[in-house]
This record gives structure tokens, C-alpha cells and sequence, in this order.
């Protein structure tokens, strides 16, 4: 995609798809970044062992914990199980603000999503039984659409953060692609779910 100048300055055009009613049902995959990706949400990390989940690679270890099958601290924590964000405080409280969702906006489910340590994934389905207008995608504030959740989720995120004395922001601006089939939508479920195993494999072979 070409850039567009402004003012002598670059500016990114709008990655909306022109002309597509973002209020219409159907499904979204969503990514929101934290300001210059920041990872204000943690780390990635190797799965824990546990009594009921020991590593392949460490199945000589004995899990040091309280031995009732939680999550405990291993003598040697590395694994090849189910990497996952080590959560910060501000990452708890995106986490909840997420699943809080459908409390404000009662015609959208959510499906897979997943935070990382500096951007979040999610797939929001649209349900709203009486809607049969199509209203084009327009520029400015908008309601019941991608637009008007994500901008309301973002908000409850940073008002939470300044509440709490949190430094943090979001970029911007957010990245989103309507999921047009099954097979689209299964993939998509996949790429979020193996999210934090693809990014400790970057981070140990940088290479």
C-alpha cells in the first residue's frame, strides 16, 4: 500500500475496507498494539511443569511447589509445553476489560484471542438478530461497530491504567480482517492460540 503525504509529512491510509459496513454480522480478527509496542503486558514464558503436565524434556525434574497438582516453580522450568504470558498488572486488567465486552456491547461474542507482551489478538463475532440495514463505512465517530467496541475497550483499559497509577498507552490506530469462511476462521484460531509458542521460538533463535 502506497503512502500518502500530508502536511510534508508520511501518513498511513486508512486499512478499513472501503465501502464494508463494520456494524454488519459476521466475524473480525482484531490486533491493538501498545504505544511503540511497548511490552507493558509481560512475557512470554515456558510453560510450568506440574505433577499432572511434566515436560518431556525435564521429566527427571521433581516440581518444587505444594505438590496439590497447581502451577508451581520447577527446578528447571524448561519446556516445550504451552509457552504463556507472564501477566503484568495492566495485562489483568486488559485481560478482564476484554472478556468484559459483551457487558457493553450485547451483540458481540467472543471467540480465541490472546494477549502478548506488547499487542493483543482476538476474534469478535457479531449477532445482532434485527440488523438487515447496510451501512457503508464512513469516516468519524461512529456506534455499534469494530470501531465503537475496540475504541470503548481501549478506553477502559487506560482509564483502569491512570486509576492505578499504570504507565501505559495503545497505539493509535488497530488492525482488522473480516474472516470471510470456516476454513479462514479455524486458521485464524490456530495462528492466535500458537501465538506465544511462535514468539519464544523467535525469542530463543533470533536467528
Amino acid at each position: 500500500m502506497s503512502n500518502e503525504k500530508y502536511l510534508n509529512k508520511y501518513r498511513i491510509p486508512s486499512a478499513r475496507l472501503q465501502g464494508y459496513d463494520y456494524g454488519a454480522n459476521g466475524a473480525y480478527f482484531v490486533t491493538i498494539c501498545t504505544q511503540k509496542r511497548m511490552r507493558y503486558f509481560g512475557e512470554i514464558v515456558p510453560a510450568v511443569e506440574t505433577d499432572e503436565n511434566p515436560s518431556p524434556v525435564n521429566q527427571h525434574q521433581h516440581p518444587v511447589g505444594n505438590g496439590k497438582g497447581n502451577p508451581c516453580a520447577t527446578e528447571n522450568s524448561e519446556t516445550d509445553f504451552h509457552p504463556s504470558l507472564r501477566e503484568t498488572a495492566i495485562a489483568k486488567i486488559a485481560h478482564d476489560c476484554w472478556l468484559a465486552i459483551p457487558d457493553h456491547f450485547p451483540f458481540v461474542a467472543l471467540d480465541e484471542f490472546v494477549i502478548m507482551p506488547d499487542h493483543i489478538h482476538g476474534i469478535l463475532f457479531f449477532n445482532k438478530p434485527d440488523n438487515d440495514d447496510w451501512v457503508a463505512n464512513s469516516f468519524g465517530r461512529q456506534s455499534q461497530n469494530l470501531g465503537s467496541v475496540l475504541r470503548g475497550f481501549k478506553a477502559s483499559v487506560k482509564r483502569l491504567a491512570n486509576e492505578n497509577d499504570i504507565e501505559f498507552g495503545w497505539q493509535s490506530r488497530y488492525h482488522d480482517r473480516i474472516i470471510r469462511n470456516g476454513d479462514e476462521l479455524d486458521r485464524i484460531r490456530l495462528y492466535i492460540k500458537n501465538n506465544p509458542a511462535n514468539w519464544l521460538k523467535d525469542v530463543l533463535n533470533p536467528h
